[in-house]
């Protein structure tokens, strides 16, 4: 994992960077209407509403609990038991509520007149408002020793870009808004959150399904929660889709794979989070349910592409049916465990069960249809046909040969009986369990769908039932489950929203960041000499002090080998060039040039840089911290540019120094990889100085 690529305010770039460094404008991508009056946003603020009023029972509860342990007055107990007990009966009521607005369904799915099996989508996480002004300029007077003032605008730019990602749309452009905020994450954790102090700061966020409110110090906490959002809104996207076209599926098969990507990202490098909502177990739900979401458009995108009166698509949409039926119970196995059924909706539980049987019952009126309305097989079809049949049942079906079954109308009609049988059950079952919650029996398009169904395999049922059938209907074998299109679980790609540090001014994160500390800037006046001034520079933004030689003005005035410098004659030379800064030492006078120069300290002062052999010019810096809580495992994603960074508060990350504009990676034996400064070769240009004192990638001035 590495670090964005930083960039001079000249706007240089290496190509391909995702997270960029300069005096550019800042987010132009703004929340929704906080009161635009539609479906969704309504009910947004009544999970807002719930969620601020549950956290308002559970202070009270809080308080009540620590005054009745307090207290040995028996009256006041009883007193404060009562009221114990009317703020748990609000809190059921209020988490009730709750349960029932995540059960709407009908809200985010599309408006087409076609019918759909409704989907399941996230409601969005809520937050509170943050006011980091005081804190970000504390810390700038503090840490980088500059006015905090100086830097209003830029905090406020960050403050507006957080509330717009509180009501992000449900389009691209919201996703993009919260992909910019994640992004964004990075350099305020850079340059504002070191790894052994915290700056006071908690972030606010309520549970999704629960409204339970957490809070954290921790960045990571932060992070986590727009990941969250950020699944939650591709659920969202994938719901609203017109499944009955083939562009629709398309982009909800998309939309749900990227909300797979985005909770398996947070479940694999996110730990120890205070809401459930976040917990792996959760999360592992959540995963499994959206590839069971996937797969869902996957089985009706075979009912669109496939010709429906051909006897192997049929036994192809048989077995998806199969496998839409095999991943929906996975996730009711999941729901149905310890941690998480008492989390989950019982809506959800139940909508997920339906769908398990209902899917099982389409696989077995796919391969009713697929035996009863295809003719027999021609000679040139029948071993096509036989070596499909073969690998379709679980089990072989009892009675005669395969090759025998599939030529004789007979033995076909007779086994679709027992498949449409078997279909029969399973929809009655699906309409009970659908039966039993309150919440679905209330959406009309699901009872719709499966009323569809049920008299659909009647009536097929009734069509190929002969009176004279005097034999029993056997009992169907399972289908096996198959897919032509495996869901893919797509992490997020964060490359695709370009970002730039507001903080750019303070200075190239390779040296100001909140990982580094440094002496007080000085101030040095130097005259040149008849050699120069005494020193070798190199690298860019900023210029180091490589050497210094003993004796020459430049040491005598005070500079030190490991010296950055931060300002020539009054310029900020934070993130001048190499050559920029030679032009303004080569266009002094007589009467010399002040220097302002600044010194790491602890590990990063010079001294770690003459162990680095000759000709790898670079100094690398490790920073191992971890933060208290919810804690980051790995910060970006794996398959982000090599250029482009991970965005971590915690332990593991690695962020190192730069000299020049462009990185290159170095491979090393260590467990870690290191950003290493790329050579820049200048001879010297002064005879009097041997030319073997000076590096190669060093210039004597």
């Amino acid at each position: 994992m590495m670090p964005p690529e930083e960039e001079s305010p000249d706007g240089d770039r290496d190509g391909g960077l995702v997270l960029l460094q300069g005096p550019k404008s800042g987010s132009t991508r703004k929340g929704c209407d906080p009161f635009a009056q539609t479906q969704r946003s309504k009910l947004q603020h009544r999970r807002a509403r719930i969620n601020q009023q549950i956290n308002k029972e559970m202070r009270m509860r809080a308080g009540a609990e620590n005054l009745f342990r307090a207290t040995s007055n028996h009256k006041v107990k009883e007193t404060v038991a009562l009221e114990l007990s009317y703020v748990n009966s609000n809190l059921q009521l209020l988490k009730e509520e709750l349960e029932e607005l995540n059960s709407s369904m009908d809200v985010y799915q599309n408006e087409s007149e076609s019918i759909s099996v409704p989907m399941i989508p996230l409601g969005l996480k809520e937050t509170k408002e943050l006011d980091l002004l005081v804190p970000l300029k504390d810390f700038i007077s503090e840490h980088y020793g500059e006015e905090g003032v100086l830097y209003e605008k830029e905090i406020k730019e960050f403050m507006e870009l957080r509330q717009a990602m509180r009501t992000p749309s449900r389009n691209e452009a919201g996703l993009e808004l919260l992909m910019e905020y994640y992004n964004q994450l990075y350099f305020l954790d850079s340059r504002f959150f070191p790894p052994s102090k915290t700056l006071g700061i908690f972030f606010h966020w309520y549970d999704s399904l629960t409204g339970v409110p957490s809070h954290q110090r921790a960045l990571a906490f932060e992070k986590g929660s727009v990941l969250f959002n950020l699944g939650a809104l591709h659920t969202q996207i994938g719901a609203r889709q017109d499944r009955a076209s083939l562009p629709g599926l398309n982009l909800a098969i998309d939309a749900f794979q990227k909300a797979a990507g985005a909770f398996n990202y947070l479940k694999e490098n996110f730990s120890n989070a205070p809401s459930l909502d976040m917990s792996t177990a959760s999360l592992t739900m959540l995963v499994r349910l959206m590839v069971a979401q996937v797969q869902e458009c996957v089985f009706e995108k075979m009912t669109l592409l496939r010709a429906q009166n051909d006897f192997l698509a049929r036994l192809q949409l048989a077995q998806e049916a199969a496998r839409v039926e095999d991943v929906y119970s996975l996730v009711h196995q999941t729901m149905s465990q310890p941690h998480v059924k008492d989390y989950v909706p019982f809506s959800w539980t139940t909508m997920v069960q339906v769908k398990s049987e209902h899917f099982k019952a389409l696989s077995h009126y796919f391969a009713a249809i697929a035996l009863c309305e295809c003719p027999a097989p021609s000679d040139a079809e029948l071993l096509e046909q036989e070596k499909a049949f073969l690998q379709f049942h679980v089990t072989m079906p009892e009675g005669p040969s395969l090759r025998v079954l599939l030529q004789d109308p007979e033995e076909r009609r007779k086994l679709g009986k027992a498949h449409l049988k078997k279909a029969i059950m399973k929809h009655e079952e699906a309409m009970r369990i659908h039966g039993l919650c309150k919440i679905l029996r209330k959406m009309d398009i699901l009872q719709e769908v499966l009323s569809f169904a049920h008299k659909r395999s009647l009536s097929k049922y009734s069509e190929i039932d002969h009176e004279e059938d005097f034999f029993e209907t056997g009992e169907a074998p399972d289908i096996h489950p198959k897919t032509h299109q495996k869901p893919e679980i797509k992490s997020p790609n964060f490359s695709q929203v370009k970002v730039t540090d507001l903080f750019h001014r303070l200075g190239p994160l390779s040296v100001f960041s909140a990982k580094n500390k440094w002496y007080p800037a000085r101030r040095v006046h130097l005259v040149r000499g008849e050699n120069g001034f005494g020193f070798t520079l190199r690298g860019d933004s900023p210029v180091l002090i490589a050497g210094v030689i003993p004796g020459g003005c430049a040491a005598e005035a005070g500079l030190k080998e490991g010296d950055y410098i931060i300002s020539v004659n009054g310029k900020d030379c934070k993130w001048s060039k190499h050559a920029e800064v030679v032009q303004l030492l080569k266009s002094t006078g007589k009467e010399g040039v002040d220097i302002g120069v600044i010194t790491l300290q602890g590990s990063e002062c010079p001294k770690a840089v003459s162990h680095i052999p000759q000709g790898c010019g670079a100094l690398s810096l490790e920073l191992s911290g971890c933060c208290p809580g919810f804690t980051p495992l790995s910060t970006f994603p794996k398959q982000v540019d090599r250029k482009a960074a991970v965005m971590s508060s915690g332990s593991g990350m690695l962020k190192s120094n730069k000299e020049n504009s462009r990185k290159s990676l170095m491979n090393s034996k260590s467990a870690s990889t290191l950003l290493v400064w790329s050579k820049k070769s200048k001879k010297s240009t002064y005879s009097g100085v041997p030319f073997t004192a000076v590096g190669d990638n060093e210039a004597m001035y």
